[in-house]
């Protein structure tokens, strides 16, 4: 049987000042506390390692994408109050907020009450970003930020592309455009989401179209399609 992993982490949450990292991780587990009981029935478990790692797991597949851009909007829509300054790390926390691999593979047992994920599938998403961790790193380059692994080949390739697609728009966004993707992933409407920020729907309207997010329902709902 087939479960999904995500293992992410906090693109240069060293940049942070203490108190917001703290915020930061508080958000994280309360979004982790919302799928433990939207995907109860799935035994979803997610947890939050040394402060910038999370790992989750479901036994259910298809929702693995949408659970993953949940995760980066929130932590890309998260405003920092400290200014970027010319070379600093900060930029690429703005720009990527997480780096994260969803893997589809069996796992050897998932554990929600005593904590255990264990198996090839979080071996495959741990291993896939381990090696591009940001933190305490004086020089970064980033190239990709979205993985997706699978043995077979096929899905892999197809999805890998797609991952890499939804990346790039994701990291065009803005603080606020992200914020506007993570209540729809929600699905929330315009109207609800209007109400939710204090921005008239139009405005929402705007940030919606332009932060791409057509093309992100597409494929979120092609994966939903696709992976069983």
């Amino acid at each position: 049987m087939n479960y999904a992993t995500i293992s992410a982490d906090v693109i240069s949450y060293t940049s942070l000042p203490e108190d917001e990292k703290r915020k930061l991780e508080t958000d994280i587990k309360r979004l982790l506390g919302e799928f433990t009981k939207k995907y109860s029935k799935y035994s979803f478990y997610g947890r939050m390692v040394q402060g910038d790692y999370i790992e989750c797991a479901i036994k259910a597949p298809k929702h693995a994408l949408r659970i993953a851009l949940l995760l980066k909007t929130l932590v890309k829509s998260f405003e920092s109050d400290k200014k970027l300054q010319g070379g600093g790390q900060l930029k690429y926390f703005k720009e990527h907020g997480l780096r994260l691999a969803v893997a589809i593979a069996p796992l050897d047992k998932l554990d929600p009450a005593k904590g255990i994920i264990d198996g090839k599938a979080i071996y495959m998403s741990g291993r896939t970003i381990k090696g591009f961790s940001t933190s305490d790193k004086q020089k970064i380059v980033i190239k990709n930020t979205m993985y997706f692994c699978m043995d077979d080949k096929q899905l892999q390739e197809q999805f890998d592309t797609i991952f890499s697609l939804l990346d790039t728009i994701i990291s065009k966004c803005s603080a606020k455009q992200s914020e506007i993707i993570y209540y729809k992933l929600l699905d929330f409407s315009e109207k609800e989401i209007s109400k939710k920020i204090g921005k008239y729907q139009s405005t929402i309207s705007q940030h919606s179209t332009a932060a791409g997010w057509l093309s992100i329902e597409k494929a979120v709902n092609y994966f939903e399609n696709t992976i069983l």
